[in-house]
């Protein structure tokens, strides 16, 4: 995949240059007993334990300085910019083309840890999207990992990454993620059900945007870069992550699919390039 003939984007936030830290305290300097309960509550709610600790500390993100460019020689840093450029590009057309506007994410470079408005960010959770600040969070150190430890090498399964996250964006913008927020107050015991169907469809989104890319001869697109793609699909699914962890697996606790699942949504948004084509919630079966 030829990225460098991607346009850049004027969105990534690089948060690296000031260091890792550790904060002293949790959601407004609550107890260890406090933040599991939290978290306890979160998990029986479907709500976001980060985002409750963050609304109970009423914690503020700090203020980044965006201004200052990426270092010429930081090719991931680069790469992720130029992914994160085109998906604004693609996903812009796609709404003008719906009669809506597309509000482009901000993509946050960090190192190990970092604020954020659904409370704090550990890159040990791996990339993620906060619907609160709308951004995208991403420690460049889960590339190697997604290439040593999960067995998915190749831009193409980075890009997929990035464009699974922004798919989030894209569910936060059509406010499909806000439905799915109220089905889950509503119905706790159908959160986890409600949760695969919400990351397969971004998924899905991830693979509509794929198949932009493929049609774009410029990019150069080939069978190696979907098959790396199709690695890292499968690579995160909750059956294969569950396996690698404790040796088994416990198909009711999924909250982000079967592998098998998740390479079919993408590959579905992949070969159709139709966004109608993502509705998880009304399909039957996944």
């Amino acid at each position: 995949m030829d990225w460098d003939k991607m346009e850049s984007s004027n969105n990534v936030e690089d948060r690296r240059g000031g260091g890792s830290r550790r904060p002293a305290a949790i959601g407004g300097g609550l107890g260890i007993g406090g933040v599991i309960l939290v978290v306890i509550y979160g998990l029986v709610t479907g709500q976001n334990p980060l985002q409750l600790l963050g609304v109970i500390g009423n914690a503020q993100p700090q203020t980044y300085d965006t201004s200052s460019q990426i270092p010429q020689n930081d090719e991931d840093a680069k790469f992720v910019s130029k992914i994160l450029g085109n998906t604004e590009t693609f996903w812009g057309k796609t709404f003008q083309g719906m009669g809506r506007k597309y509000q482009n994410p901000k993509l946050a470079l960090y190192q190990e840890i970092t604020d954020t408005a659904c409370g704090t960010g550990d890159a040990a959770s791996g990339p993620f999207y906060c619907p609160s600040d709308q951004k995208v969070y991403l420690d460049l150190s889960f590339f190697q990992e997604l290439s040593s430890k999960y067995g998915a090498p190749g831009r193409f399964a980075q890009a997929y990454v990035i464009a699974h996250e922004v798919g989030h964006h894209v569910q936060n913008e059509l406010g499909i993620s806000s439905k799915v927020q109220n089905l889950r107050s509503q119905s706790p015991s159908q959160a986890n059900a409600l949760s695969v169907r919400l990351e397969l469809q971004a998924d899905c989104f991830a693979g509509v945007w794929g198949h932009s890319v493929a049609q774009n001869p410029a990019y150069n697109l080939s069978r190696t870069d979907l098959e790396s793609g199709l690695k890292a699909a499968n690579a995160v699914g909750d059956d294969t992550l569950q396996r690698q962890a404790q040796g088994r697996v416990v198909p009711d606790s999924f909250t982000h699919g079967s592998s098998k699942q998740r390479i079919a949504w993408f590959s579905r948004g992949f070969d159709k390039g139709n966004l109608q084509q993502c509705d998880t919630f009304g399909a039957k079966s996944l």
